[in-house]
């Protein structure tokens, strides 16, 4: 018998960007679904709320290029397409370029063909809410011959077209896809004008300025596993992002075995490594959503040596015995609380 969780409070806290303080101008929010997660983005200048349908045009614009579930986006038609090229937008060659990069920085610890693993284990937000019980372990065949399809290396591009040389591969940039979309929403409302915002796509948040008092914003680290939403942490950052992946999130339960979405690509499954969770601090949160993912993957020595080697990063870790450990410059390049 299985039991599927995910925290409601989690979702709240996450959506309405953790918790910040703010200056004399009252915020004004709007939040939609896309990319398989909630997105808020937060403006503390109601003269500026007419930009707010342009960021979630956005939203949905790369949603319909990045999507592996949407059967007409860039990223279905390379999976579909059984070896042959495709053509796609220059926006997906970059993201697709970023994620190669950083397949090639971690070994492959991070690796954006992981789709068909993923698919296997099915641990969407969707799959999670749904109220009919399906989650299982996958056999050991199925996670072996999702596992001879991972090879970032098998993405080949030319100019604007991309081939997988496995046609069995399937991409799935859901690991660093949000990162890249909040980064646009930022760079959308740069060019608008806006001074201070927060935009938070499922747990990366990004700060646009600071708060309009002229100190930085607050952002709360959630405790794992409470449902009261409350906060073990909190950093404070000005232009900046806040990226934190855990193993509270999305997560099912099979005889008292706790089975999360942070799963592994060289054994197939989820990574157990006395870790609950990883948050990154850094300037751009398509790379702190990568990032995130490579530490949890690393555990907490090895991710620590890894961020600090890392110019412009902190990271905070959360073991599973909930206490915090950080990289050198928390508490002081990004000063950070611990309740």
């Amino acid at each position: 018998m299985s039991k599927k969780m995910l925290s409601f409070s989690a979702i709240l806290l996450l959506s309405l960007g953790l918790f910040c303080g703010c200056g004399a101008n009252d915020p004004i929010s709007r939040s939609g679904f896309y990319f398989d997660t909630i997105i808020t983005v937060t403006l503390y200048d109601a003269s500026k709320e007419n930009v707010l349908e342009g960021c979630f045009d956005l939203a949905g614009q790369y949603e319909n290029y990045f999507s592996n579930t949407l059967p007409d986006s860039d990223i279905s038609k390379i999976n579909a397409a059984g070896g042959t090229p495709v053509t796609v937008h220059d926006e997906t060659i970059e993201l697709l370029e970023k994620g190669i990069s950083y397949g090639k920085l971690s070994d492959g610890a991070f690796d954006i063909t992981i789709g068909k693993l993923s698919d296997l284990w099915d641990i969407s937000l969707k799959a999670l809410l749904e109220e009919t019980d399906t989650s299982m372990v996958p056999s050991e065949a199925e996670i072996a011959e999702a596992l001879s399809t991972i090879d970032y290396t098998c993405i080949k591009i030319d100019g604007n077209e991309v081939t997988l040389t496995n046609p069995d591969a399937k991409i799935d940039l859901g690991g660093i896809a949000k990162g890249y979309i909040a980064d646009r929403i930022k760079e959308y409302l740069l060019e608008q004008g806006v001074e201070s915002a927060l935009i938070n796509l499922g747990g990366n948040v990004l700060t646009v300025g600071e708060k309009t008092d002229g100190s930085p914003f607050t952002i709360g680290i959630q405790y794992p596993f409470r449902e009261d939403g409350s906060s073990i942490a909190s950093v404070q950052v000005a232009d900046k992002t806040v990226v934190s992946s855990g193993i509270y999130e999305r997560y099912f339960e099979v005889e008292n075995t706790l089975y999360h979405h942070i799963l592994d690509p060289h054994t197939g499954y989820p990574y157990s490594n006395n870790l609950l969770g990883v948050t990154i601090v850094t300037k751009n949160s398509v790379d702190g959503d990568a990032l995130s993912t490579i530490c949890f993957a690393l555990g907490l020595e090895e991710g620590i040596t890894f961020i600090e080697n890392t110019e412009g990063t902190e990271a905070l870790f959360i073991t599973d015995d909930y206490e915090i450990h950080t990289t050198s410059g928390m508490g002081t390049e990004v000063p950070f609380k611990k309740f």
